[in-house]
């Protein structure tokens, strides 16, 4: 892959809890400068990337719903879903239930799904962070299976906030669970191009990193993201 390839598979992110105004300018000032496919940012800091971005229509803003825990309700979602989608955002990346995964409560899980897609159905692409580190195979598979079933457009790794990040191993169950026609994201931990191309090998068709800059001129990070 070359430069241009991989910076359209990336979300060139900044999740950070201190992330300044001028922090998030730059950010998306970088997306336009390599092209990213989107800058992934909190939902406080959409309509400042937005601002940026607005005559770059090729750079998506992407935020986080219910993030990092996903321990919010599905009417919580679904609102920040619609809020954030107000102010300027064309991607959500939403984090489910754990919990409810957990207890088998897959009505719960596929609702709370369900509340963010609807909520963006023609105005948002809807990525399902799964926070794999924290299941099993099984669980993944059930958890990818409910997002392909509520309608999401991707399923996703991680947060990049719990105790791991995206595998290759991760990606190829994801990947054969859910098919050819849904996307797969992988994020957290990707510092390197050797990252990314391990994860594209997987079946990853973008990615979730806070390395952009350092991916695309053939460096490393040390960024957690």
């Amino acid at each position: 892959m070359n430069k241009e390839q991989i910076a359209k598979l990336i979300d060139h992110t900044l999740l950070k809890a201190d992330a300044t105004k001028a922090a998030i300018i730059q950010l998306a000032e970088e997306a336009k400068q390599y092209r990213f496919a989107s800058v992934c940012v909190n939902p406080a800091n959409v309509a400042t990337a937005y601002e940026v971005l607005k005559d770059t229509p090729e750079v998506k803003v992407c935020t986080v719903i219910g993030f990092p825990l996903g321990a919010s309700t599905p009417e919580t979602k679904a609102f920040e879903t619609k809020d954030a989608i107000e102010k300027g955002a064309t991607e959500v990346d939403m984090v489910i239930n754990i919990g409810a995964l957990k207890d088998k409560n897959d009505e719960l899980v596929e609702r709370d799904i369900r509340a963010v897609v609807e909520a963006a159905k023609g105005k948002a692409l809807t990525k399902v962070i799964i926070e794999s580190c924290l299941l099993t195979d099984e669980e993944k598979v059930r958890a990818c299976q409910l997002s392909v079933k509520a309608g999401a457009d991707f399923v996703k790794t991680s947060t990049g906030f719990s105790t791991g990040g995206a595998t290759a191993a991760d990606i190829k169950l994801m990947r054969e669970t859910v098919g050819p026609d849904v996307g797969v994201k992988a994020s957290g931990g990707i510092r390197s191009y050797a990252d990314v191309a391990a994860m594209v090998e997987a079946g990853a068709s973008r990615i979730g990193a806070s390395a952009g800059i350092a991916i695309v001129n053939g460096g490393e990070s040390s960024s957690s993201y």
